[in-house]
């Protein structure tokens, strides 16, 4: 079975022309499926630790980049930064990401997943799913009573720029709501992370981090569980023109 990678947006339809065109825009997905028994980088199902996120679009699971959210604001010497650990120097440029998510501490664990996609994309779901709440290495394991995700942009601790979820506390499945600020957000992401090669297309990256908090008495050290994440969207044409103008889309 053959693999193709290709620059979007992925258009479908039977008619592509004239009066009755029937093309629409397809969704994409991305995933992240996480089994807290891993604990090895770029192992399969790799869950993250405490203060790392997970990335699943470098197959298997890795270490996960979280940068600094842009804004929309273009900077020649690439994606902005929270700090610098090492100038930059003839020849070689330096780049970190924001900061590190919440170290966990008992009775709280932070995990998570970073994904990025075309900016200008269509949010339309977010899910979770709890195949088997997460649990601690105890002696007689605690297991997490509440899982309360945030979407945004960035790590977050509340609502987040692209959707709510209410707290899941039991195995099962969580959906994303979209209103107000988060739905404008959702049907058009934003410019966060520009290309790290600059010149380069394309100009503009969105990213998406799914954070959840896990809470319980006494919790420790996460050794059990599976949750998978899951992003739907589709990649919009920015270029479709107009009536007389691309009037099929810029890439028909």
């Amino acid at each position: 079975m053959a693999r193709s990678t290709f620059s979007g947006p992925i258009l479908s339809g039977a008619n592509r022309f004239g009066p009755q065109r029937d093309v629409g825009y397809s969704v994409l997905t991305q995933q992240a499926f996480l089994d807290f028994a891993v604990t090895t980088p770029g192992t399969a199902n790799y869950s993250g630790t405490s203060g790392v996120f997970v990335s699943s679009n470098n197959i298997p699971n890795t270490v996960a980049t979280i940068w600094t959210p842009q804004n929309g604001s273009y900077s020649n010497s690439g994606p902005t930064v929270a700090s610098a650990p090492t100038a930059d120097a003839t020849g070689t440029a330096y780049r970190t990401v924001a900061s590190a998510p919440t170290a966990d501490a008992t009775g709280t664990a932070y995990r998570g997943a970073v994904f990025l996609l075309p900016q200008g994309s269509n949010i339309t779901d977010v899910i979770v799913d709890v195949g088997a709440m997460p649990a601690d290495n105890a002696g007689s394991p605690v297991t997490v009573t509440s899982i309360q995700p945030y979407i945004s942009n960035n790590f977050a601790t509340s609502t987040g720029v692209y959707g709510v979820m209410s707290a899941i506390t039991s195995a099962g499945r969580g959906t994303a709501t979209f209103t107000g600020t988060t739905l404008d957000n959702a049907n058009g992401t934003l410019s966060d992370v520009q290309n790290i090669q600059p010149g380069t297309q394309p100009t503009w990256f969105s990213q998406v981090v799914v954070t959840l908090k896990m809470t319980a008495t006494s919790l420790g050290t996460l050794a059990s569980g599976q949750i998978n994440i899951t992003l739907k969207y589709a990649q919009q044409d920015l270029n479709i023109g107009n009536g007389t103008t691309y009037p099929y889309g810029n890439f028909d």
